[in-house]
């Protein structure tokens, strides 16, 4: 399911978004277990804003499960920023029956890190975490080809670009959640950078976009 299929569509909880998504009761009862450790490590460690926490199948599961329609075919993900799993962790959750799908994750932060960890090895998902800077991470994973970068509420879009530009390359593409400042931002990255970029309607919120970019270049001077 993509985007704009079904935009408005209830998620507010399991059953909903089992309804809306059309995921198996396995991926929902890996969802649900997610959630648990979510709101268990939340009491103690700072990973979504604790006003979102009784929304947190529409704000945060269904925000992120939307960009997995958007890249059926992906095999190799790269989420940048991850913080708490959105949305590079739910993605994976939902392509855990994939054998040939592949996520990483990479997050600064080392109790954000620690909670990762814990729901991927709870859940058994297909995902690798990376305990470091995007900066540094691109400095070490130069070989790596993604088939997809994502990130949510990471930074305004020329600095996101600016962070992707080493994985976006070739068929790779960027798809990243931004809010109503969309076209602002796009217009404000276009003075430093080429790309072609198409706006996708989020699933969770009428004035928020999926901005999916490719052929990423910077402008010469």
């Amino acid at each position: 399911m993509t985007a704009g299929d079904k935009r408005g569509a209830p998620a507010s909880s399991a059953g909903s978004f089992a309804e809306t998504f059309k995921v198996s009761h396995e991926t929902i009862h890996s969802l649900q277990r997610y959630v648990e450790l979510l709101e268990h490590w939340q009491k103690t460690t700072n990973l979504v804003a604790p006003s979102t926490l009784p929304e947190v199948w529409s704000r945060h599961i269904a925000d992120s499960a939307q960009l997995a329609g958007l890249a059926p075919n992906a095999r190799l993900w790269l989420d940048l920023g991850s913080g708490g799993g959105f949305p590079g962790l739910v993605v994976a959750i939902l392509k855990s029956g994939d054998p040939e799908f592949r996520m990483h994750l990479v997050e600064s932060n080392q109790k954000k890190c620690a909670f990762l960890s814990e729901v991927v090895r709870a859940l058994k998902a297909p995902v690798d975490i990376h305990a470091m800077r995007i900066e540094q991470f691109a400095e070490k994973a130069q070989s790596l080809r993604p088939d997809v970068v994502s990130a949510r509420a990471l930074a305004p879009l020329t600095r996101l670009l600016e962070l992707a530009e080493p994985f976006l390359r070739e068929e790779t593409r960027g798809i990243f959640l931004k809010g109503r400042d969309t076209a602002t931002e796009i217009a404000t990255a276009e003075a430093r950078w080429q790309f072609d970029c198409v706006c996708h309607p989020s699933l969770t919120a009428d004035d928020a976009r999926i901005a999916e970019i490719q052929n990423l270049r910077r402008r010469h001077p």
